[in-house]
């Protein structure tokens, strides 16, 4: 059976770029070829183990889509690529070239698009597809003859996704019904807004109760609480979401199975390449060992084939427009606060938090942040919480001088903190932990430190919430300074401030972390370290925050002596 694979162009390129973050690969000239090096060894990979017949990678442009013009906030938050990665993106495109595989790109449709309505066609035509890609969206893709390819990454070996897989994973009965689970959860990634409250675990409750979103929306008067009311009152939303999450299968695209046929690759292009990236490995890999990268002079030679021997290089049919780097720019511009749209809200009355409560409650995972005076949590008292459970939305309760009238507020919030099923995502959250063992809480549950996930990602660089929002989500947030002054025998407190500049810092915070919990999550994975972190280091933090608050006995005679 004739076997097609779609690659998923730039995430894949993404996904290669930070599988490598940690130990960056450098040329003796400077240049990083951490997500050359990292798509060349996928691709390798995938033609020698699973030899298709057949093969194209697919990218997006920077043209509007339909989904732009339905949602105007739609990826409207996504992250300016990094440099090191806009960087290798030509040579990323030269390797491509240089395998002779077909690039295809259109105008007003997203790559998902043009992946899923060549995967229909190619099974229509007698092929068996896979889509390779680590989108989840996929999933909605898969039948009898197409298939999701996860390519194997640290160790882990490749996974292939078909109808069983799928509706087992997301607990389905359809594998369209992927789209409905997606249209309530909603997509932080790409701003898919879903309806507030409503995750993972909520999602698909009611798809296996209620078969589809059209159906959950007619039956919301069975629906209970704070569920029932944003099922109803943000039922166009999810029927918008559920839309922008439908992969569209009509693209204008040709299907021409001769363009798409795998090919030898070109020495005349790659030994070239290999050399001035110093791929002496993958080189001997594609040529065969008697690749050097010192011989190498970008003078044609004789065409080998993936494992060195000689062969007759056919004229290429290739016919797909091949794209360019320049298609792929984007603009590096940090958003702030100020142009981008966010919904924070002040709760400062019993029944708000009462509110706030049960949608808290109701989560699998919150992220949250206390305003304090000062940064030694033994000495600082608490001026306000905040909470965030979706992008863009945030919570402050401001609190009183006066710890009687705290303590009080504190205990509403109790079920939330001890809540062993929901998942608490903060910055430096055992400061945050500590702070409140002073006022009779504590944290339980399974915690996620992005300030400690990023430390296991990239350990030599800076761990600031600010600097790895504007690293990784080209967003620079409020700056404390503006709010209490410069360090210095000057500065003032959060008490000194008034509560509405709070609202959008404080908020701000942890939406902020929350995004950045979404970042970090699949990269530790893809780093093979999301047991060390799930197991070791986040458990870790309840023992020093108690260690912390209580202290540490020292025999001075002992030590001395």
């Amino acid at each position: 059976m004739k076997k097609l694979f779609l690659l998923d162009g730039m995430a894949l390129i993404y996904r290669a770029h930070f599988a490598l973050s940690k130990n960056p690969r450098f040329t003796s000239t400077g240049i990083n070829t951490s997500a050359v090096m990292g798509f060349a060894n996928t691709l390798m990979e995938v033609l020698r183990k699973e030899k298709p017949s057949h093969i194209a990678v697919v990218f997006d442009t920077d043209a509007p889509t339909e989904r732009h013009i339905d949602f105007a906030a739609y990826k409207a938050h996504r992250q300016a690529m990094p440099e090191d990665l806009s960087a290798a993106l030509p040579y990323i495109f030269k390797l491509i070239e240089g395998f002779k595989i077909p690039v295809i790109t259109m105008d007003g449709f997203e790559a998902d698009d043009i992946i899923g309505t060549m995967a229909k066609e190619g099974e229509r035509q007698g092929f068996q597809v896979y889509c390779m890609t680590p989108d989840k969206d996929f999933a909605q893709l898969v039948s009898e003859n197409i298939f999701i390819y996860k390519p194997a990454r640290m160790g882990n070996d490749m996974e292939i996704l078909g109808v069983p897989e799928v509706l087992n994973k997301w607990e389905i009965e359809n594998v369209l019904q992927v789209i409905d689970i997606l249209g309530l959860w909603g997509d932080a990634v790409d701003n898919i807004p879903g309806v507030p409250g409503v995750g993972e675990k909520t999602s698909k409750l009611l798809i296996k109760q209620y078969g589809s979103i059209e159906n959950i929306i007619a039956n919301a008067h069975e629906l209970k609480g704070k569920l029932r009311e944003n099922v109803e009152n943000f039922a166009e939303q999810a029927m918008v979401s559920k839309k922008l999450a439908t992969i569209i299968l009509n693209v204008p695209v040709e299907f021409d199975e001769n363009a798409l046929l795998l090919e030898e690759p070109s020495r005349e292009l790659l030994e070239p390449l290999f050399s001035e990236l110093e791929f002496r490995t993958i080189g001997r890999r594609v040529f065969g060992e008697d690749f050097n990268v010192a011989d190498a002079n970008g003078q044609v030679s004789s065409q080998f084939d993936l494992f060195g021997n000689t062969a007759i290089q056919p004229e290429s049919t290739t016919k797909v427009f091949v794209a360019t780097p320049e298609m792929f720019e984007e603009a590096r511009e940090v958003k702030t606060i100020e142009n981008t749209p966010h919904d924070y809200k002040l709760v400062d009355t019993p029944e708000s938090r009462k509110a706030l409560i049960e949608l808290l409650l109701q989560q699998d995972r919150i992220s949250f942040d206390t305003e304090t005076t000062g940064t030694d949590a033994n000495l600082a008292d608490l001026v306000g919480l905040s909470f965030c459970i979706k992008v863009g939305e945030g919570y402050y309760i401001p609190l009183s001088p006066l710890r009687e009238e705290v303590l009080p507020i504190l205990e509403e919030f109790r079920p939330v903190w001890e809540s062993e099923h929901i998942v608490k995502v903060g910055q430096n959250i055992k400061y945050d932990m500590l702070i409140l063992k002073w006022y009779g809480i504590n944290v339980k549950g399974r915690l996620f430190d992005t300030m400690l996930a990023h430390y296991l990602i990239d350990p030599d660089t800076r761990h600031n919430m600010d600097v790895l929002s504007e690293n990784y989500l080209c967003y620079a947030p409020i700056s404390i300074t503006t709010l209490i002054g410069s360090k210095g025998k000057n500065q003032g407190t959060m008490r000194d401030v008034p509560v509405e500049k709070v609202i959008d810092y404080a908020a701000e915070d942890a939406d902020v972390t929350l995004q950045l919990a979404d970042v970090f999550e699949p990269m530790l994975k893809d780093l093979n370290a999301e047991q060390l972190a799930t197991e070791v280091e986040n458990p870790l933090i309840y023992v020093l925050a108690d260690i912390e608050k209580e202290g540490v006995r020292i025999d001075m005679d002992t030590l001395i002596n």
